[in-house]
């Protein structure tokens, strides 16, 4: 996983020294971010600094443990379909609960269920989202989680110039 953490931060210096990650971004999609993607983002934020190898397997070792625990008091969970997606790849993914994503990405920034606000930050895409979304979460690298009673049904991100 260390290496991982590594090619990805790699792949950010290339992006940014490209100048890609200077285009906005605007996308509706059924996959967030990993859960090391945003661990190192908050690290790095936190820090000024990428995380140390013993950061990192300390932190490996409490996420395979969390997810070990929720897997265990929720054996649908464990044999559902996409449990690879949660459990291996640590992915936040629309049809996962308010409690994997949790697990994964840690508190959101903000949470609303005020439809306006919802409405704003779902944009565009908001028309087709409107009639089954109740609840709005904010992460860092502007991705937004959209739920309906407990369950992820959209994902979005918006990253400005």
């Amino acid at each position: 996983m260390t290496l991982r953490m590594l090619a990805l931060a790699c792949a950010v210096t290339v992006l940014a020294a490209c100048g890609m990650l200077n285009k906005p971004l605007e996308q509706r999609t059924t996959q967030g971010p990993t859960a090391a993607e945003l661990w190192v983002y908050r690290v790095a934020v936190t820090n000024g600094r990428q995380p140390t190898f013993e950061e990192s397997r300390h932190w490996e070792d409490d996420i395979d443990e969390r997810i070990a625990q929720y897997l265990r008091a929720n054996p649908s969970a464990a044999n559902s379909l996409d449990v690879s997606t949660f459990k291996f790849l640590r992915r936040a993914t629309v049809g996962q609960t308010k409690d994997q994503v949790l697990i994964l990405l840690g508190q959101p920034l903000a949470a609303t269920t005020d439809p306006a606000e919802i409405e704003k930050v779902a944009r565009r895409f908001w028309p087709d989202m409107k009639d089954h979304v109740k609840e709005a979460w904010v992460y860092p690298l502007g991705w937004y989680f959209y739920f309906a009673d407990s369950r992820v049904v959209e994902i979005t991100q918006y990253l400005q110039k």
